[in-house]
């Protein structure tokens, strides 16, 4: 994902991200080195040499700190990049599965009744066209049963 603009917002002690999607802030606290009151951010840019894809920042101090897009979206638990990083979990999973396997690719692709080629097209960790059905099935050909689990993410709260 691109970043078309980012700004400094001091008051909030916030760099606020602007995407293609959304706004989305990220805290000085977060990043490296801290921006603060002895060292605050004298400059920020979207850095072209990364692709747009980070953005860096320089403090008086002389200190300079680079930010991934990927941080910012991790921080703010944005529910695409989410979803995507449990699919990229999933596929390395499933990968090092079939990489430890004694089955062939051929046999492998013949289970699940597909190519080699669009076998190693589900087992490639960018490709984010695939379905959890598919590395469902293909870790199910693999020999191993999925146990699925959801979790609350909103922290415990203390009875007062």
């Amino acid at each position: 994902m691109k970043i078309i603009r980012v700004r400094p917002n001091n008051r909030k002690r916030v760099f606020e991200v602007e995407t293609r999607r959304s706004t989305l802030v990220f805290p000085y606290s977060r990043a490296e080195p801290t921006p603060s009151s002895a060292a605050p951010v004298n400059e920020v840019f979207v850095d072209a040499e990364l692709g747009r894809e980070a953005f860096t920042y320089l403090l008086a101090s002389g200190a300079e700190g680079t930010v991934h897009v990927d941080a910012v979206l991790e921080y703010n638990q944005d529910p695409h990049y989410m979803a995507d990083l449990a699919l990229y979990q999933l596929t390395t999973e499933a990968r090092s599965k079939f990489d430890a396997s004694p089955l062939s690719a051929r046999e492998v692709a013949r289970r699940l009744a597909t190519s080699p080629s669009q076998l190693y097209r589900l087992l490639d960790p960018i490709n984010y066209s695939k379905s959890v059905r598919q590395l469902l099935s293909l870790l199910y050909v693999l020999g191993y049963e999925i146990e699925v689990g959801v979790k609350d993410r909103t922290p415990e709260r203390v009875a007062g």
